[in-house]
């Protein structure tokens, strides 16, 4: 059963923002798309067994992206740390408020945001409106 990260987008406004984020990295050359953490996961083998990055932005699980590989390595100060494979693509999700945290989260398959496009209507709706009433927690 695949296991999911949840960590906060700092420096996003907007999922568009995360977006040109994701592009610029990518015209800068290489084939991979990498997030790098301070802790390793130990369930690394649960996660990309299809599990997924859920971004926090401005309060709201807003995207995910999946999660391709963990690779445990040691900076040049000698601490470990973790690079994040991540498939470049963004897959924007259903508005789920998230209250501020360090770090990164697992998190259970059940108590993810399902994606944008398996609609009740709301998908249509402008990010602005969408984000209103998630945080009047009408959606």
């Amino acid at each position: 059963m695949p296991l999911h990260l949840i960590k906060l987008c700092v420096g996003v406004e907007t999922l568009e923002d995360l977006q040109a984020a994701i592009a610029r990295r990518q015209a800068g050359g290489g084939d991979r798309y990498v997030h790098t953490t301070r802790m390793q996961p130990k369930r690394s083998a649960d996660l990309i067994d299809g599990g997924s990055l859920y971004w926090v932005i401005k309060g709201n699980v807003q995207a995910r992206q999946r999660l391709l590989a963990v690779e445990p390595f040691t900076d040049m100060q000698g601490t470990g740390r973790c690079r994040l494979v991540l498939e470049p693509v963004l897959h924007a999700t259903r508005w789920q408020p998230r209250r501020p945290f360090q770090g990164w989260r697992y998190l259970k398959p059940e108590d993810a945001p399902g994606d944008l496009g398996t609609s009740d209507g709301s998908d249509e709706l402008p990010a602005a409106l969408r984000g209103e009433l998630a945080s009047l927690g009408l959606l």
